[in-house]
């Protein structure tokens, strides 16, 4: 689940911000970290199980009633959305043009060429696992196929560069620069964050930004990495109605993939890795 990124008044150097920011930042214990594993595994492991059931026909809420068991009864968990902030679900459904918090309904009716993002977080032993992918109901056109194709090698890119000393800039800038090279567009106002014990927490994750600028990573740091890639502009509005969808300004497709990473002495470990990946 992402943030909107918020916008704080400080007075004195970049350097001192970071510093700063630093300060606030969780760095894990050996026991705090194996927690996290454990709720990263399973919120991996309900993305993976509710696969099957994503398919025309079926209703977004009744997704959200499949995962809700799985993880409240099976995996004896709590899904982390369920009235957080007035969330009136446990997990997100963004479908086609909703770039994210898309509320589950059993009037969303999946059809053929849709794509759809699940977005679970699991709260096991009070830590948090949080993860999202895409989805492609049935047959889905090439144009889609891409957006969603690019915006995982997005995440994956950014994976691929972390570990101590990484900033967040870099971070931002790769993300920016594969999105934008293949003519799509980086949502600004929503961003990764640090997780933990604290479901968003320090530091912000942005999706754009320069390289060798912002803090530094340091082994012990967990949070998320979630880009939210436009086919069209990188515009957004969020529906005044329910206070959470946010759609893309001009209706065209957006698509998003999340992971929770820990850096480590030498790189990163992703705590959500599902079965598929081979990070």
């Amino acid at each position: 689940m992402c943030i909107k990124i918020a916008v704080f008044m400080h007075c004195g150097t970049q350097s001192d911000l970071d510093i700063t920011l630093f300060m606030a930042i969780s760095i894990k214990t050996p026991d705090e970290i194996a927690k996290m594993r454990i709720a990263g595994q399973l919120a991996s492991e309900t993305l993976e199980m509710i696969g099957e059931h994503v398919r025309p026909g079926i209703s977004t809420g009744e997704l959200d009633r499949i995962c809700h068991d799985h993880i409240v009864n099976v995996q004896k968990a709590i899904p982390a959305p369920l009235n957080y902030n007035g969330f009136p679900k446990s997990i997100c459904t963004s479908l086609n043009h909703v770039i994210c918090h898309g509320i589950p309904s059993d009037s969303k009716i999946l059809k053929s060429g849709d794509i759809l993002n699940i977005d679970v977080t699991v709260k096991k032993d009070g830590y948090h696992g949080d993860t999202r992918k895409m989805f492609l109901v049935g047959e889905v056109a090439p144009h889609a196929r891409r957006l969603v194709q690019v915006t995982q090698e997005c995440l994956y890119q950014a994976i691929d560069i972390l570990k101590p000393g990484t900033t967040l800039g870099d971070i931002g800038h790769i993300i920016q620069r594969h999105a934008e090279s293949n003519h799509y567009s980086v949502v600004r106002e929503y961003c990764g964050h640090g997780i933990g014990a604290v479901f968003h927490d320090e530091p912000q994750v942005l999706h754009y930004g320069k390289p060798g600028t912002g803090l530094e990573l340091r082994e012990g740091m967990t949070f998320t990495i979630e880009p939210m890639i436009n086919a069209g502009s990188r515009y957004t509005k969020l529906n005044k109605a329910d206070g959470w969808t946010v759609t893309t300004k001009d209706r065209r497709l957006s698509a998003q993939w999340e992971h929770t990473l820990l850096i480590t002495a030498d790189g990163c470990e992703v705590l959500t890795r599902r079965s598929e990946e081979s990070f």
